[in-house]
């Protein structure tokens, strides 16, 4: 009984992605093997949406690793642990709370033993800045545990690549490349744990450079992004992002530092959206968006709020139209209405 919940969980946040993002593009599914410890290791850009995103289309059931302050309260834990999410503690949580981390790192190897996957950020951090951050050793050090737990096992290592057009926005497009795996064990080396981990770190980063946009110069970041939006590159295009990027190496002379609006004005499209949905988009813009602490978690708190309130939005009209007109009546507005709302958020929207 527990797994179908499971699936229809999985089912109703898979169709929720679909229908808030205008496009999602996923390649290397291919890559990721079956039946065998695997570790995904992607960039980190819009919060919890990257943990959906990989969750729902990854052909794995992965358990995470979720920053601990979260785990408040007996039923939030109960929640948590039965969606496969463990607590990993940070210095900011207290130097006292680390040592909880031991326990935690051989949890992620008797998963890994059992051939199952784990899915954590190796950057350790979110930011919509598109270059890959440096890696955290965290990671290394799980697969370290687990080789010396386990030392005839292997654990595969998935780099996985988002790339979003611009995760803040709505309705966004976003692109999942699933790199080749990584052997981890081929850079095992017991005597020399440092260089284990500067090793697999130095590869993963490598193909995390490759399967996302990395604009590497910080001094030009904003000059050389800005120069993107104005030629209208293809962000869900990394390999041809970072192509162009490199062209621009000589030639610094022609950047320039002029700011580029990100700002959207409503169309009559944005316009007729904001009528059919008029309580959510007033509620979302008045109250939560407001709250929202940064950029980075805009994707997550939007989709959250969508996904809870757009059903009760239904539900009412659909009591309202019952008890006005009919019920076959009231099925065919709210029908219409949701596949007009597809429609906009596919096609409609200004680009």
């Amino acid at each position: 009984m527990s797994g179908i919940f499971y699936s229809l969980v999985k089912i109703v946040v898979k169709a929720g992605l679909y229908g808030y993002h205008r496009k999602i593009k996923i390649t290397g599914l291919e890559n990721i093997p079956k039946d065998v410890p695997v570790m995904f290791l992607p960039n980190h850009q819009s919060a919890l949406i990257d943990v959906l995103l990989i969750a729902t289309d990854c052909n794995r059931k992965p358990y995470f690793l979720t920053r601990s302050d979260v785990f408040k309260g007996k039923f939030l834990k109960r929640v948590f642990s039965y969606f496969q999410m463990l607590p990993i503690y940070r210095m900011r949580d207290g130097r006292n709370t680390l040592a909880n981390n031991d326990a935690i790192f051989n949890s992620c190897a008797q998963i890994l033993s059992r051939g199952d996957a784990l899915l954590l950020f190796p950057e350790a951090n979110h930011s919509l800045k598109r270059s890959v951050r440096p890696l955290s050793k965290g990671f290394t050090r799980i697969l370290i545990r687990t080789f010396e737990m386990y030392p005839e096992l292997d654990v595969q290592l998935i780099p996985v690549g988002l790339n979003y057009k611009h995760a803040a926005h709505f309705p966004d497009e976003v692109a999942i490349h699933y790199g080749a795996p990584i052997s981890a064990k081929r850079f095992y080396d017991s005597k020399d744990l440092s260089k284990t981990s500067l090793d697999i770190k130095g590869k993963v980063s490598e193909r995390l450079k490759k399967l996302t946009v990395h604009i590497s110069n910080e001094q030009q970041y904003d000059m050389i992004l800005n120069r993107l939006i104005v030629e209208n590159v293809d962000f869900l295009n990394p390999t041809s992002v970072n192509e162009k990027i490199k062209s621009y190496t000589h030639e610094k002379a022609i950047l320039s530092d002029n700011s580029i609006s990100s700002e959207q004005h409503l169309n009559t499209i944005n316009w007729l959206f904001t009528v059919l949905n008029f309580p959510i988009v007033f509620s979302w813009r008045t109250w939560l968006k407001p709250k929202v602490p940064e950029d980075e978690f805009m994707g997550t708190f939007r989709f959250a709020f969508a996904i809870v309130t757009y059903p009760i939005y239904l539900t009412f009209l659909l009591l309202i139209l019952s008890l006005s007109f009919s019920v076959y009546i009231a099925f065919i507005v709210i029908s219409a209405l949701t596949l007009v709302n597809v429609g906009l958020v596919k096609y409609g929207f200004s680009r």
